[in-house]
């Protein structure tokens, strides 16, 4: 399978140089997301996945064939990209066993998820390319639904026999996860969950389409959104619900959105009431919104056993480091190990502060690039491309307490961080269009605006 492998990416780069960059930007996404992250090259101790090879092959094109370095312009955001990563090198060298596995392991962490995000950031630069892009998941994201309805319902996977083949995991590891009668789809992706993030996570950024496309032809973007509820419901997973439930109540607010302070201020003061006279944590809700209650009070102890019973004492600079289990499990239901289902805690874990207030700083100021977004808005379709984008945030935010991201998704989510570092440039050029002329080749020196 790895002359496979290595003949589908070469396939795929050559494509990459043939294509526009924003298309071989598409071309990396679909290379993430259709085909198993765990069919891999190695190469001395370093395994190349597709989308590795996929993305060196874009970042090759960008640099030897277009002049996108010379227009970049950095912005905070993706100064705190950078410094979160060297923040977790930092905490790291201090916890780790074994110096050499941890630089592997984070210098794959950086070519899975930094090196998209600049990708976007190089290679989105207005708004017909964010559409294009947009459109583009909508056709990834449609057989990868397909494929996971009719494995939720018959129980077969027709691209499982891929199993046979991965480098950490096989056929003989695997066991499919059955709920409600329902098998769990997961088609290539490692685990139910994360493949129901795939469309919790897209979902609503692709809905920002409606307000750019003509009535003749919103039919075809239903369908595609349609699709993408079809593969959200086919993970049956209660993390990807609560994400996706989440941003359709803020999807849902937009006709309301003045009184947003106002909302925020409210939910505030309740959590805040229910810390106060209840003798239940307002994350307890948690199980309000889940399929399983006892997965749901797994997650609720998880917070109180790291925050408020010891779980974090000794360990909240640095953290355990990333490859050491914290030991909370038995402190929890008596399991033997731990199972970090929140991404907050995930990141405390294995970072420590030194790593999650980066991660926080990094996460505010893609949140004020949408609001910097907003304010330069002139149409109102324009400002429900941000409030799309600003909805899939507000989802993961919630949905973070849920689940902590792995394999495809953690690759989406810096990819939606660098939609929100290019956001006012996106919603800005038609601004600009008054101004000044528009970039549209590659010999144009002007800086991307941003």
């Amino acid at each position: 399978m790895q002359g496979v492998t290595l003949t589908i990416s070469a396939i795929a780069s050559v494509l990459v140089f043939s294509l526009s960059p924003i298309y071989a930007l598409a071309v990396h996404l679909a290379a993430f997301s259709l085909y198993p992250s765990n069919l891999t090259v190695p190469v001395g101790t370093i395994d190349f996945t597709m989308p590795r090879i996929v993305i060196i092959a874009v970042y090759a094109k960008i640099f030897l064939l277009t002049d996108l370095p010379s227009r970049f312009r950095f912005l905070w955001v993706d100064k705190l990209v950078i410094i979160y990563f060297v923040a977790q090198f930092a905490a790291g060298l201090t916890t780790t066993r074994s110096v050499g596995a941890f630089l592997e392991n984070r210098s794959g962490a950086i070519v899975d998820m930094v090196l998209p995000y600049f990708a976007v950031r190089l290679i989105v630069t207005d708004r017909q390319k964010y559409l294009t892009l947009l459109k583009s998941i909508l056709v990834i994201a449609a057989p990868l639904a397909i494929v996971g309805f009719y494995q939720c319902m018959t129980g077969d996977n027709p691209v499982g026999f891929f199993r046979n083949y991965g480098a950490w995991e096989t056929a003989r590891d695997y066991a499919p996860m059955s709920r409600l009668g329902l098998t769990r789809a997961d088609v290539v992706f490692e685990h139910p969950i994360m493949y129901g993030l795939f469309f919790a996570m897209f979902g609503p950024v692709c809905a920002g389409i409606f307000g750019h496309v003509r009535k003749s032809k919103r039919m075809l973007y239903w369908v595609g959104i349609g699709l993408m509820c079809i593969g959200l419901f086919s993970c049956v997973s209660s993390g990807p619900a609560l994400a996706a439930l989440l941003s359709i109540a803020f999807l849902g607010f937009y006709r309301y959105r003045r009184y947003l302070r106002a909302a925020v201020v409210t939910v505030v003061i309740m959590c805040a009431l229910l810390e106060v006279v209840s003798n239940r944590h307002f994350y307890d809700l948690i199980d309000r919104f889940t399929l399983n209650s006892q997965t749901a009070w797994y997650r609720s102890k998880l917070i109180d056993v790291a925050l408020y019973e010891g779980g974090m004492s000794g360990h909240w600079i640095a953290g355990y480091g990333y490859d050491t289990n914290p030991g909370w499990g038995p402190l929890i239901d008596g399991r033997p190990y731990t199972d970090i289902v929140n991404e907050y805690l995930f990141i405390l874990s294995g970072f420590g502060l030194i790593g999650l207030v980066p991660y926080f700083a990094m996460n505010i100021a893609a949140v004020k690039r949408l609001i910097d977004g907003y304010k330069v808005c002139r149409q109102d379709c324009d400002r429900w491309l941000i409030w799309c984008l600003a909805a899939a945030l507000f989802g993961l935010a919630g949905g973070f307490m849920s689940v902590s991201l792995y394999c495809q998704p953690t690759t989406i989510f810096y990819m939606l961080l660098g939609f929100c570092g290019a956001m006012p440039a996106i919603v800005g050029s038609r601004v600009a269009a008054g101004r000044r002329p528009v970039i549209h080749s590659a010999g144009d020196k002007e800086p991307i605006p941003g």
